[in-house]
């Protein structure tokens, strides 16, 4: 399969999904998300302040796949500064959404990541987007862009899946192997978080300290993963 033939088969599966029913299940307003998105936030902050540092003023980053731009919104919320910062996606409409919602000067771009220079970010995250891409051959690719616009002592951030969904067959787990061959690096990071989406609906209206307790004592049921890699 091409590259052209994956985005391609991408785009199809997002606007079939897009503005249906099936978002309802990821209202921001709905207890296992409010959890999910506490868990991340928690996670992201202690990664983050570890790795790039605290001071996120002078932090270059760039969001591959930037969705409606929640992400580059948190890093502005904790300091940084939009001028600083670069979203892509391959859908015109998230951008347009994203830019509608976020503070000026961040740089929007339609496409991939060939219109960054190398060695020219700090900081390039993509948050589940490689579960999305099921050509192993695009999924390298696309770790070698990122890997190629990040300046050596930044750090690459991915988060993703760590467990296949058996009821839907466009979206493929990312392991560690993988995250390993694609980014290998002498300091690097990984935690999981979240428990698994079924698990945590069930749960969602129980007092919050029962997922939490579950998703702390029990590793295995935790859905997600973060992984942070220092370029060498």
């Amino acid at each position: 399969m091409t590259n052209q033939a994956e985005q391609e088969r991408i785009n199809h599966v997002y606007r079939q999904w897009h503005g249906g029913a099936a978002l309802a299940r990821y209202a921001w307003h709905r207890p296992e998300i409010v959890h999910q998105s506490a868990a991340r936030t928690r996670v992201l902050a202690a990664l983050l302040s570890a790795t790039v540092g605290q001071d996120l003023s002078a932090l270059r980053a760039v969001d591959v796949g930037c969705g409606g731009g929640a992400f580059l919104r948190q890093l502005i919320d904790w300091g940084a500064t939009p001028a600083h910062l670069a979203g892509t996606e391959l859908q015109q409409d998230r951008l347009d959404q994203a830019n509608a919602r976020t503070a000026p000067g961040v740089r929007w771009h339609l496409g991939q990541l060939d219109a960054f220079a190398n060695d020219s970010v700090d900081l390039v995250s993509a948050h589940t987007v490689f579960s999305s891409i099921l050509d192993e051959d695009v999924r390298r690719a696309l770790a070698a862009e990122m890997w190629r616009v990040l300046r050596p002592g930044g750090w690459a951030l991915i988060f993703d899946f760590r467990y296949n969904n058996p009821r839907n067959t466009n979206v493929r787990k990312v392991s560690e192997v993988e995250l390993l061959r694609f980014w290998p690096a002498e300091k690097r990071r990984y935690r999981t978080l979240m428990l698994l989406p079924p698990l945590g609906r069930a749960l969602a209206r129980l007092p919050w300290l029962a997922p939490e307790l579950l998703a702390a004592v029990l590793p295995l049921l935790r859905s997600h993963f973060i992984y942070m890699a220092r370029k060498d």
